[in-house]
């Protein structure tokens, strides 16, 4: 009897311990879902773990292939820099701005080439679909006699920048860039897809910074109506003008996301091609029988302002610090080259 007892002790024994190590590792569970939840409250998805692998972005081809109106040329990674920050901004812009953005067009070339957009290119000078660029050639036919001086002004700052690029999680963000914005940059998500590194944030550039900052775009009704017609015809324009326009909804940055007219809705995406406004940062009226569009800043809204950038130089930010507040999170890192592509 005494022999049971002793047994049925110990599988007692064993039983509570069981039962103790199994509440422990269910406590230790909750804990972690609890603590993954506090780190992810902001909705953001979380960066990727840094790794070994991921520590340095992956060495890339000392010369891009570049697509220009059909012709494949091969250009020195650096050369192609210049010519891009030439094209796309103002050569007169001060020296911190212009490292900014060619720091964002060489992170740009990267990013595109890993994503294999072009079959047979690493990157292509329609600014539609890669970015703009000028040969030698062009710069000087439009520079002239200043060609020197803008010349060594773009190249020094291309230098200041050599191999940077900006990288988040290890490799090459989609550094969008665009002209002006209208008080705070576009999220990304608004357009295209979220990105942790391209949220709306406060950009300084305004009337007194921008050229043509506010412009106008009026319609006559019949054409209104029939731009619109062309994308939505079901829309009901078929009563007096002044009763076509309902309510419009603006996002977080205070572009229009929607416009309901004639009963459909538009987006400010679909109403900025439709009638090639500037940007979709516009209020529409009906004015003395005329729709107009009244349009603030220049460009998508995405990732650095060029004048915001400009506007941030001259109160004494370096490059650095403006691609840090136009693309957060995100870090500058060196790239190295392979010499074979």
């Amino acid at each position: 009897m005494y022999a049971l007892f002793v047994s049925a002790s110990r599988e007692g024994s064993k039983l509570r311990n069981s039962i103790w190590s199994a509440l422990l590792a269910l406590a230790v569970l909750f804990a972690l879902v609890w603590l993954k939840q506090r780190l992810t409250a902001d909705g953001e998805p979380e960066p990727p773990a840094p790794t070994a692998e991921a520590a340095a972005p992956a060495p890339v081809p000392a010369r891009l292939r570049v697509l220009d109106n059909g012709e494949l040329l091969s250009l020195a990674l650096e050369d192609y820099v210049l010519g891009v920050t030439a094209a796309e901004m103002p050569a007169d812009f001060e020296p911190e701005a212009l490292k900014a953005q060619a720091a964002a067009a060489r992170t740009y070339a990267v990013y595109c080439a890993r994503s294999g957009r072009h079959a047979d290119a690493d990157v292509c000078t329609n600014p539609g679909c890669c970015q703009a660029w000028l040969s030698d050639d062009a710069l000087r036919e439009r520079w002239r006699d200043s060609y020197p001086q803008r010349h060594d002004k773009l190249a020094a700052a291309v230098a200041a920048t050599e191999g940077q690029i900006l990288c988040y999680g290890g490799q090459a963000v989609f550094a969008a860039f665009h002209s002006s914005s209208a008080g705070f940059t576009e999220d990304c998500g608004a357009i295209w897809s979220e990105l942790p590194y391209l949220k709306s944030v406060f950009s300084p550039e305004g009337p007194d910074s921008v050229p043509g900052y506010v412009t106008r775009v009026e319609r006559r009704p019949l054409d209104f109506r029939d731009t619109l017609l062309s994308l939505r015809p079901k829309a009901d324009l078929s009563g007096p003008p002044e009763t076509w326009l309902g309510p419009a909804e603006r996002d977080a940055s205070g572009r229009t996301a929607f416009c309901e007219i004639g009963g459909a809705r538009f987006t400010g995406v679909e109403l900025r091609s439709l009638f090639s406004l500037r940007s979709t940062a516009f209020n529409l009226a009906l004015e003395d029988g005329v729709f107009v569009f009244t349009v603030t800043g220049f460009g998508h809204g995405v990732g650095m302002s060029q004048y915001g950038a400009e506007v941030m130089a001259r109160q004494g930010a370096d490059w650095r610090q403006i691609l840090a507040h136009y693309y957060p999170g995100t870090e500058l890192q060196t790239l190295t080259y392979v010499t074979k592509q």
